[in-house]
């Protein structure tokens, strides 16, 4: 699990959208049924959390992680990998 955590200046909105626009990507490369059975993610406030432990997660967060480097800059973001178990307790 990936734990995205972003600057205050950033726009929320935006991003929430940028995650949707990835995981449509991902939806291009893996199917519409690979994404509905194994896509997992979520955005709340200031964090997104996104399953990678399985391909379409890969492909979500590498796409996500993409674009928004190119759109809103490297340094607006942090990324940190999740012991097992904690996404509940995290994403709050």
């Amino acid at each position: 699990m990936l734990k995205f955590h972003f600057a205050e200046h950033v726009d929320m909105a935006g991003v929430e959208d940028t995650l949707f626009l990835a995981a449509l990507a991902a939806e291009s490369i893996h199917g519409r049924t690979d994404i509905r059975l194994d896509a997992c993610f979520q955005l709340k406030g200031r964090v997104c959390i996104i399953d990678d432990d399985k391909a379409v997660g890969r492909t979500i967060a590498q796409v996500f992680t993409g674009f928004l480097a190119r759109v809103f800059g490297e340094d607006v973001f942090t990324v940190v990998r999740l012991a097992a178990g904690n996404i509940i307790s995290e994403a709050a």
